[in-house]
């Protein structure tokens, strides 16, 4: 067991390095953030972004392609106390498999990019969500080359967008500047639990 005087002298040698890293890293830019993989927290970790960036008074937008009209946790607190600070469009009718319909789901998907896009030009707001774009990006909904363009192209350049769904596209992670891929170890579903209020939505 190392003793206090080693500990001590081990965690000076670890600032000495964090302090000449931190010094090293000055740049400020709105990142393009990519949540995807099959384990859950995708959203759930997109959404505790939202929350950081309101508490920072950061204006935001959430856009949700696939999500229809169930009331779920996130769109219910920050409608309710937070509206001032966070517009929430739900664009989706449902899952795919709900629907039934890709015409229906093409012209959903179309629409939520419509108004991502008059979100993200926006220069008042530092940070738009587009939940589970990827899903939409992934069933060719939308055109991956279009929604690339227009993110290195058209997003001002403070602005933060977070893009969420399984399935990431390849040409999205080459552009974003943080990726986080999901992995499931243990998921309650495969037990027989269904989602429940406060965990899934």
């Amino acid at each position: 067991m190392r003793s206090d005087e080693e500990h001590t002298e081990k965690m000076k040698k670890i600032k000495s390095a964090r302090d000449r890293i931190m010094e090293e890293r000055q740049g400020e830019k709105g990142l393009i953030v990519v949540h995807t993989g099959p384990g859950k927290g995708k959203s759930s970790s997109a959404f505790g972004m939202v929350i950081r960036a309101i508490a920072h008074e950061m204006p935001c937008a959430v856009v949700q392609f696939i999500k229809g009209g169930r009331e779920t946790g996130e769109r219910k607190l920050l409608t309710t106390h937070f509206s001032h600070l966070c517009q929430f469009h739900t664009m989706g009718e449902g899952f795919t498999w709900e629907t039934q319909d890709r015409a229906r789901d093409i012209a959903a998907a179309q629409a939520g990019w419509d108004k991502a896009k008059e979100l993200i030009r926006d220069p008042a707001i530092r940070l738009v969500l587009l939940d589970e774009i990827n899903i939409a990006l992934r069933n060719d909904y939308l055109d991956i080359a279009e929604v690339c363009a227009f993110l290195q192209g058209e997003k001002p350049e403070m602005t933060h967008v977070i893009l969420t769904g399984r399935n990431a596209k390849p040409e999205l992670i080459e552009i974003a500047d943080l990726v986080t891929e999901m992995e499931v170890v243990k998921h309650p579903w495969r037990a027989g639990i269904k989602a429940q209020p406060g965990i899934e939505f």
